[in-house]
């Protein structure tokens, strides 16, 4: 495990700061940093799990890992090709507060050229179809870590549906509880809980999109 994600994965915010600078400063491609800051989040994801890390853990670590991104993300929106691969429209299911697998997924989408439109979390189905509608984006991801984000998620999609949308956009569901059977349930076409793959099927749904 490399400094930067193991400071990460305990906490350490004043060492997470400093290296992430020294790493800018030395030129280390911006993509490298938010990989190691993942691998940090999922330690910490790991030790909720097992309860040696609790909420105010998670939440912590969230914060740290914004800033850290707060800093890298100018470099990555930098290095991007003039023209995004797609938009996208991402949100944390209404009913939930989490948002540690959102920003992650946000800034790995960010880094392959997707025009992100993140709504932050505890989103109302009539927001995330508003801005689907202004931002004519094709695809749609939700998370959610508490059971009762499924309701809104499926309520999400029919909203999608009735404001005749549907046939356009596709929607990718995520979160550590989300299974596939939740995705059907909720009326995605895709579902993940991991980061990475998320943007491999976000890609695909570009390609179709076009």
């Amino acid at each position: 495990m490399s400094k930067l994600a193991d400071a990460l994965a305990n906490l350490d915010e004043d060492e997470v700061r400093r290296l992430v600078r020294e790493k800018i400063d030395a030129g280390v491609d911006p993509m490298a940093i938010v990989v190691e800051c993942r691998k940090g989040m999922d330690i910490v994801g790991e030790r909720y799990k097992s309860k040696d890390y609790f909420l105010s853990e998670l939440i912590i670590s969230g914060e740290m890992f914004k800033e850290a991104m707060a800093v890298v993300e100018p470099m990555l929106k930098a290095g991007m090709q003039s023209e995004p691969i797609s938009k996208m429209v991402l949100a944390t299911a209404k009913g939930d507060i989490h948002n540690i697998g959102k920003d992650i997924v946000g800034t790995l989408l960010t880094a392959a050229g997707f025009e992100v439109h993140d709504l932050g979390i505890d989103v109302a189905p009539g927001i995330i179809v508003e801005k689907l509608v202004e931002t004519g984006a094709p695809i749609l991801g939700m998370s959610g870590l508490l059971t009762p984000s499924f309701e809104s998620m499926k309520e999400t999609v029919e909203a999608v549906e009735a404001a005749g949308l549907r046939g356009r956009v596709k929607v990718i569901v995520g979160g550590g509880i989300v299974t596939e059977r939740v995705g059907k349930y909720v009326g995605a076409d895709a579902f993940t809980n991991d980061a990475s793959e998320g943007v491999d099927i976000c890609r695909r749904f570009a390609k179709e999109a076009k």
